[in-house]
């Protein structure tokens, strides 16, 4: 059974006859009419009742014309996706990302993309499973370490870790807080599995200090939640919600920052059209924040 054929088939149910299917496909009647008795002949059913010349679709032939359009629907799509493969074009756009960065930076970016841009999905990953997704079908991740391995990537920001507290606290009035002062007070924190946590724990040790009191959240925006609710100091990389006040926490090395980097196959059909999204993301996110998340 060949495409070409059931496409003979196709065009006589659609049109109603034989003459007008050979006008549509520009194959002479008596042509189509063998074809037509070959693919009855290999599905052991007659597909048309024939009476005084003419062709109705019998009710097996009822039963079989969707399925023999979605196949030429099928083969059409396979077609038109291998002709993009060859041309490097991405009709449909894969993107791992962590829960926060997708909220803040992810799903603020898809507004901004074009009518010919690539249908976009996004998954919610951890950056260790945005790996994972990588070899399971995703085009685009966004992990937060430089990407291992022979993957290509790019830079998109550097952000920075947030001390958020609600108007009243006594630090609202300030842009930054020294770490050695931040401990002072209850510390809403994500589990350990967050990269800010780690960022966190990291500066914490290498300043030789410790929290007197932390409070772990599984999720950044409950964190800010407590802030709000005045049960400590949530320090996460979310944009602020909850009406809080963000200051820039100053470790014993300077600002604690958390990079974004965006990693794809180097081998992907469509690595130039990857690598141009990633320099667009990049640039979006310094009209959204700010020159200083520009990656050096």
């Amino acid at each position: 059974m060949e495409l070409r054929t059931l496409g003979y088939f196709v065009a006589v149910a659609e049109t109603g006859s034989v003459s007008a299917a050979a006008e549509v496909v520009h194959v002479t009647q008596p042509a189509i009419s063998r074809q037509l008795r070959q693919l009855e002949t290999d599905l052991g059913v007659d597909l048309f009742s024939r009476s005084a010349g003419r062709l109705r679709l019998s009710a097996a032939g009822r039963e079989f014309l969707p399925h023999a359009q979605d196949v030429l629907r099928r083969a059409a799509g396979a077609r038109a996706a291998a002709k993009s493969y060859a041309a490097g074009r991405l009709e449909s756009l894969t993107i791992a990302a962590p829960t926060t960065t997708l909220t803040d930076v992810i799903a603020p970016f898809l507004a901004t993309l074009h009518a010919d841009d690539p249908m976009p999905t996004v998954l919610e990953s951890d950056p260790h499973e945005a790996y994972a997704a990588l070899r399971h079908g995703a085009d685009l991740a966004i992990v937060t370490e430089p990407p291992r391995g022979p993957l290509a990537s790019a830079a998109i920001a550097v952000l920075p870790v947030w001390a958020f507290v609600p108007a009243g606290h006594r630090w609202a009035t300030q842009d930054t807080i020294r770490l050695r002062t931040l401990v002072e007070e209850t510390l809403l924190v994500l589990t350990p599995g967050f990269r800010p946590r780690q960022i966190l724990d990291l500066a914490l040790d290498r300043a030789g200090v410790s929290a007197a009191s932390v409070v772990e959240c599984s999720n950044p925006q409950v964190a800010q939640a407590l802030a709000a609710a005045g049960r400590g100091v949530a320090v996460v990389t979310d944009d602020a919600r909850f009406d809080l006040h963000g200051l820039e926490v100053q470790g014993r090395d300077g600002p604690l920052r958390i990079e974004l980097f965006a990693a794809w196959e180097p081998e992907h059909h469509a690595a130039a059209t990857l690598d141009a999204l990633a320099g667009r993301l990049r640039d979006f996110c310094v009209q959204r924040y700010g020159a200083d998340v520009a990656p050096r």
